[in-house]
């Protein structure tokens, strides 16, 4: 695997890493309010909803980790498929939430998929 692809697929592990711990751990906090635009009301109604889907982010995360360690040729599919749900779900929301999340998440992850491919 190049060292390209593997770094931004560790980038993108990264991104959903800190995402988790935003939406589980700081979603209350003026740190989490500023990065979701909430108040501290919608915060406290939002945060079951955000703990759910940071979780989700840590298995995105996860999954891109373990990819980086599985032997061939799981490792690629790993990738492929950790990658593509990345970019689905960075589509989905930017589509529903934010444009915002386009960039944050789909473009990185796209990027670290078609470095992937390229390997092949």
């Amino acid at each position: 695997m190049s060292v390209v692809a593997a770094v931004l697929v560790a980038l993108v592990a990264v991104i959903h890493t800190y995402i988790l711990v935003l939406e589980m751990f700081l979603w209350r906090t003026e740190r989490g309010r500023r990065a979701f635009g909430t108040t501290p009301e919608q915060a406290e109604t939002m945060a079951t909803l955000a703990a759910n889907q940071g979780l989700y982010n840590g298995f995105l995360a996860g999954g891109l980790a373990l990819s980086l360690v599985l032997p061939e040729p799981t490792a690629f599919a790993f990738k492929v498929f950790f990658l593509a749900c990345v970019i689905v779900a960075g589509i989905y929301g930017a589509a529903t939430v934010s444009r915002r999340i386009l960039v944050v998440q789909a473009l990185p992850a796209a990027l670290a998929l078609a470095a992937v491919l390229l390997t092949r």
